[in-house]
């Protein structure tokens, strides 16, 4: 086909700027996959680049398999090179390389439930309770830990005895918990997200040999959604393209969402300053959205100042301006989009071409009342992912027994089904294992004979994977699962139980193999499905044929909708509380431009009135209104009072421009205080009208006006 066909000026200029730095800011709906997959052809067919050398990284597992299915469907009979995510493309660089930081290439890569079982059994053998601190305090802990501090060269050039003894000359307790970690990573060899990209840096940084070999097997290196990748990330790619210089990026700085997880909108606004010389092309024709959806997302995004000034276009005949609803009350507003779903159903529009959007997880309650009073089948994407559940962890360490045999997969799949292996006896294996520097696993094989395992079925679980790892190689990966589940008893004791739901699951997994393996072309070896699979992290649950969906706007991300529902839509909710600075709010409104350009042909607002979590009144968001009053048909007239309500907030919260306004006694906006009654804050801003200081107090959830004749103390 010609690789050129269908594509507008601008798409087909990016396709043809193959050399040098390229920046595409890509607007939603502007057809930036299909661009991109159409470059990546171009690059082989049209220039005659081999398909080995090119990397193409997008944000998400399931926006690369979507990348790949396009790319392949232009360049059927080719291999293609390196189409993933920047921590699936470190997976592959240091399965190569990782002889140089002296780890076996059947190194574990933990996902997050593997962390969280590391991190109980330190808590169990250094005897930490929920009153010391928590998992997911701890987690957090490890991941900001490892974002500021150069713990690499410890955890790969250390022994296990050694980390041990940092662990003992720590004083803080977190500190013990972190060294602790350290240690059982290690002695697994395993690496955990955050450890993926900066130890592929660690070793491209201090191996030159390994560092220019990469640099020149990349010659072209493509990155999507540049918007949302983080100061790490930026860094590899820098040194991955410091040889050939040819790097393309493309995102939307309107469509930043992800700061509170390290992205930064800069890293695509100031591209052309740190990569010089820049071409900058702008994609602003939108194929997705009728005009009357684009007019009021323009005029939503328009009141950000941290962004390129851009305005989408809409190629789609005209359609129907968003509708606003206001509620008096949740339950009326749940009940009106239900009955507007209705309507839209009884029309012949099918459920699965609709979705409700919300800012967080809570607001869906009301909804999901509504949708089972009326009997709307709905799909709620908030649960477990799948590759998280129960049944599918579960398989996924039984087959990771096969490759490696780390504590964490062993401890998870020894006694389930039921072995007779319990507390006693584990913390036995894990003595020995301690004493010997050897895994749980190593260690039962080694005691077999020992009194403490006569009458269980240690014999059978090490039987077991002994027989499989000798030929799980010349296994098909669906007939190697359906083995160890028959063999294993696991999918016997699921039917014992009558678990049809944790079948079923078993069922989608194998399925899910399957088609993998249709789309490689191939058969896929284990490892590599392993590390995929301990990578997906985006939604892959099943859904009902035809039901709505539910979700959060960002798990929306990427996504369309013929037909979208954006709840929630109140001061306080989305915008959320903890945005009265000029960047978090200017964060949460790209977050509703994102919502809002989900939609394809009809958009649905809402809000209810009543009373918030901290007593006040609910107002309706700012958001609709910098839509545009004239871009949104209002379904009730508001009162002139709530109008003015708030006008008042969004003036006395909004006040950023003025600079950094100081009173008499120098405080000033950022600065800490101490109030006698309420403790330390921050100044968030100086109110114009009235002079008062608006705080954020650290013990309480929303700010509150403080008089300027109140003596406080600077801090």
């Amino acid at each position: 086909m010609d690789l050129l066909e269908g594509l507008n000026p601008q798409q087909r200029e990016a396709v043809l700027e193959t050399e040098g730095y390229v920046r595409v800011v890509a607007g939603a709906g502007s057809g930036k996959t299909r661009t991109l997959a159409r470059r990546y052809a171009w690059l082989c067919e049209g220039m005659g680049a081999d398909p080995a050398h090119i990397l193409c990284v997008t944000f998400t597992n399931k926006a690369a398999a979507e990348m790949k299915k396009r790319i392949r469907s232009l360049l059927p009979d080719q291999d293609l090179g390196y189409i993933t995510t920047f921590h699936g493309f470190c997976v592959a660089l240091l399965k190569e390389d990782c002889n140089v930081i002296q780890y076996p290439r059947t190194f574990l890569v933990m996902d997050d439930d593997d962390k969280e079982s590391i991190l109980k059994t330190v808590f169990e053998t250094l005897g930490v309770t929920s009153k010391d601190t928590t998992i997911r305090d701890m987690s957090d802990y490890i991941g900001g830990y490892k974002g500021t501090h150069d713990y690499v060269p410890l955890m790969l050039t250390m022994t296990p005895e050694e980390l041990l003894k940092l662990e003992g000359r720590a004083t803080g307790l977190k500190d013990r918990i972190f060294y602790r970690y350290l240690y059982e990573q290690r002695k697994c060899f395993g690496l955990d997200f955050d450890d993926l990209v900066l130890v592929t840096l660690y070793l491209l940084r201090t191996d030159r040999e390994a560092r220019e070999k990469w640099q020149q097997r990349i010659e072209y290196m493509m990155i999507d959604e540049y918007q949302d990748i983080d100061k790490d990330e930026y860094a590899l790619s820098e040194v991955l393209t410091q040889y050939h210089r040819n790097l393309f990026v493309v995102g939307d700085p309107d469509q930043t969402i992800y700061t509170w997880r390290g992205a930064d909108p800069n890293m695509i606004l100031e591209f052309p300053q740190r990569h010089e010389p820049t071409k900058t092309i702008f994609l602003n024709t939108n194929y997705r959205s009728v005009p009357q959806i684009l007019s009021a997302s323009n005029a939503l995004i328009r009141k950000n100042h941290i962004r390129l000034e851009k305005e989408l276009s809409a190629v789609r005949p005209d359609g129907e301006k968003p509708v606003y609803f206001h509620a008096s009350a949740q339950k009326e507003e749940a009940n009106w989009i239900a009955g507007e779903v209705e309507k839209l159903h009884e029309a012949g529009k099918p459920l699965g071409s609709m979705a409700v959007l919300y800012r967080a997880h809570y607001v869906s309650r009301p909804v999901e009342e509504a949708f089972i009073a009326a009997k709307i089948p709905y799909t709620l994407y908030s649960g477990v992912e799948f590759y998280k559940r129960k049944e599918i962890k579960d398989v996924i360490c039984y087959l990771r027994m096969l490759t490696g045999g780390d504590d964490i997969s062993f401890l998870r799949t020894v006694n389930e089904p039921r072995r007779n292996i319990g507390r006693k006896r584990i913390e036995y294996l894990k003595r020995v294992g301690e004493a010997q520097q050897k895994s749980l696993y190593e260690v039962l094989k080694d005691s077999l004979e020992h009194p403490l395992f006569h009458g269980t079925k240690a014999m059978g679980y090490v039987r077991l994977v002994e027989k499989y790892r000798a030929i799980y190689e010349n296994l098909a990966l669906t007939d190697l699962m359906a083995k160890m589940l028959e063999e294993s008893g696991y999918e016997a004791m699921l039917r014992t139980n009558g678990e049809a739901d944790r079948l079923d699951n078993l069922s989608e997994l194998k399925q899910s193999i399957f088609e993998y393996e249709a789309a490689a072309g191939e058969e896929v070896a284990l490892t590599e499905w392993l590390d995929r699979a301990a990578l997906f992290s985006n939604l892959d649950q099943g859904e009902r044929p035809d039901s709505i969906k539910l979700m959060t706007v960002h798990a929306a991300k990427g996504l369309e909708f013929p037909y979208v529902f954006l709840t929630g839509l109140s001061e306080g909710i989305f915008p959320t509380k903890r945005t009265l600075t000029k960047e978090k709010l200017e964060e949460e409104r790209r977050l509703c431009y994102v919502a809002m350009t989900r939609a394809k042909d009809r958009l649905y607002l809402s809000d209810s009135a009543g009373m918030d979590f901290d007593g006040g009144f609910r107002l309706p968001s700012r958001f609709v209104f910098n839509a545009g009053s004239e871009n949104v048909h209002f379904v009730r007239k508001l009162d002139p009072a709530l109008l003015q309500s708030v006008k008042d907030l969004v003036e006395q919260t909004e006040q950023f421009d003025a600079g950094p306004a100081r009173n008499a006694e120098g405080f000033g906006e950022g600065a800490r205080v101490r109030h006698p009654m309420l403790g330390d804050g921050t100044v968030l801003l100086i109110q114009k009208d009235t002079g008062a200081y608006l705080i954020q107090f650290d013990k309480f959830p929303t700010p509150r006006s403080i008089r300027r004749e109140m003596k406080m103390e600077a801090l």
